[in-house]
């Protein structure tokens, strides 16, 4: 994503949508046509005219791969408490094919993470 997260926290809902609608590279004629409503509808959502109804706006978070309540709350509404929450948030909302990577990215560091902190202590035990 070109913007960076707490940048897109800071904005409002129509902000969002432009700025997470350019990063996938979709037109507003894209965007409308992939969640099913007529263009002037989208323009009038990211020019704040209009809010979209919740059926939309779950359409419209689908086909951004966000959660709504990443659409709906301000920063300040939606402080993460862990960074890594939001990380596996933001992992979850990848298609699963990039969610199966980076679970195999994990584990592979979990994994090694374990051994170095085994061997530490079978060295340890050893000195003694």
């Amino acid at each position: 994503m070109a913007t960076s997260i707490n940048a897109i926290f800071m904005m409002s809902l129509r902000e969002r949508l432009i700025d997470l609608r350019k990063d996938q590279g979709l037109t507003q004629q894209q965007m409308a046509d992939t969640i099913g409503i007529h263009v002037n509808s989208l323009k009038k959502y990211e020019t704040g005219q209009a809010q979209p109804s919740l059926d939309i706006l779950k359409k419209i978070a689908l086909a951004l791969h966000v959660s709504t309540d990443f659409l709906l709350f301000e920063g300040h509404e939606r402080v993460p408490q862990d960074d890594l929450a939001l990380q596996f948030e933001a992992v979850a909302e990848m298609p699963n094919d990039e969610q199966m990577v980076v679970r195999e990215v994990l584990e592979s560091l979990i994994i090694k993470y374990q051994s170095r902190r085994w061997d530490s202590r079978r060295q340890s035990a050893a000195k003694r």
